[in-house]
C-alpha cells in the first residue's frame, strides 16, 4: 500500500507540473518608456506615419525653423526665426520644424504629399476623418492623430500622438526631434485624425490670399481662419445670406465648411456663384 501510494503521489506531482504555466510578465508601462514608437493600437496608415517620424527621432535629426517645407517632403535646411535667438544656427541644420515633420511622416505613410503646409493648414485639412476638442482630452485619441496648440486663427504647433500620453514632435530651435508627454494645459486646441483614403463630400478650391472664414455667414462675424493662398476645401452646404461685394464681384451665397466649422463667401470659391451639386443649408 505504501509503494502504491507513493507512485500515485508522484503521478499527481507530475501532472501538476505539466498543467502549471508561469504567469506572463507584466508589461512595462508604455508612458514610462522614452522610446519613440506606437504605444497603443491604431490604424495602419497612422502607425506607418508614427514609424516614419520615429525613424527621424532615432536618427537624432535637428529641429530647424522652416525645415521640411521644400518641393518634396523631407528634411531641409532651415531659416532664422526673427522671434527666436536660438534659431541662429538653423540655416546650418538639416531638419524639420513641427509641420515639416508631420508632412514627411504622412507622405511616407500614404505615398503622397497629403499634408503640405503649416500647422493650421494641416489641422484644417479636408482629409479629416474626425476632430477632437481640447476638453475631450486624450481618451478618444489613437496613435497617428495630430495634436495642435494655439487659437482657431493661429495654430502655432503640431505634434504626432504615439499613445499612452506621449507624442513625437519637432519642438523648438536648439533641440533635436523628441518624444514628450502631451501638454494638455495652456493653449492646447485639440486633435484631428487624418483620412489617407478617399474623401467624402464636395471638394472645391479657393482663390486669393488672406481670405477669412467666419463663424456666421456675415462679414461682421468673428474670424475663424484665413486661407494663406489657394486651398482645397470641403463644402457641406450653401445658403443665401449677406450680400458681399469684393474684388469686383457681388454675391449673397455663402458656403459652410465643416472642417473649419465656419463660413466663407462664395466669391472666393472657384466656380459659379451658386456651386453646382452642393445642397442648400437647412441651418
Amino acid at each position: 500500500m505504501l509503494r502504491r501510494s507513493g507512485a500515485l503521489g508522484t503521478l499527481i506531482a507530475l501532472l501538476a507540473l505539466l498543467l502549471w504555466a508561469p504567469p506572463a510578465p507584466a508589461a512595462a508601462p508604455a508612458a514610462a518608456d522614452g522610446s519613440c514608437r506606437v504605444l497603443a493600437p491604431g490604424a495602419s496608415a497612422a502607425e506607418r506615419a508614427v514609424a516614419a517620424a520615429c525613424e527621424q527621432v532615432a536618427a537624432g535629426v535637428w529641429y530647424s525653423w522652416g525645415g521640411g517645407h521644400g518641393p518634396q517632403p523631407g528634411a531641409t535646411y532651415g531659416q532664422v526665426d526673427p522671434t527666436d535667438p536660438a534659431s541662429e544656427h538653423d540655416p546650418e541644420r538639416l531638419g524639420f520644424d513641427c509641420s515639416g515633420l508631420i508632412r514627411y511622416a504622412y507622405a511616407q505613410a500614404a505615398g503622397s504629399d497629403l499634408l503640405d503646409g503649416t500647422a493650421s493648414a494641416q489641422y484644417y485639412t479636408h482629409r479629416a476623418a474626425e476632430r477632437f476638442t481640447a476638453d475631450r482630452g486624450l481618451a478618444p485619441l489613437l496613435p497617428g492623430d495630430l495634436l495642435v496648440w494655439g487659437t482657431s486663427e493661429d495654430l502655432h504647433h503640431i505634434a504626432l500622438y504615439l499613445g499612452a500620453g506621449r507624442m513625437a514632435e519637432a519642438r523648438q530651435s536648439g533641440t533635436k526631434l523628441m518624444v514628450s508627454d502631451v501638454r494638455l494645459g495652456g493653449d492646447y486646441y485639440g486633435a484631428v485624425r487624418v483620412n489617407t483614403g478617399l474623401v467624402n463630400g464636395s471638394l472645391f478650391r479657393t482663390w486669393g490670399t488672406g481670405v477669412w472664414t467666419k463663424e456666421l455667414p456675415s462679414t461682421a462675424a468673428a474670424r475663424v481662419y484665413a486661407f494663406p493662398g489657394p486651398t482645397t476645401i470641403r463644402v457641406q452646404c450653401q445658403k443665401h445670406a449677406e450680400t458681399v461685394t469684393s474684388d469686383g464681384y457681388t454675391n449673397d451665397a455663402w458656403s459652410y465648411l465643416p472642417d473649419y466649422r465656419a463660413w466663407v463667401t462664395n466669391i472666393y470659391i472657384q466656380g459659379p456663384a451658386w456651386l453646382d451639386g452642393v445642397p442648400t443649408c437647412t441651418f
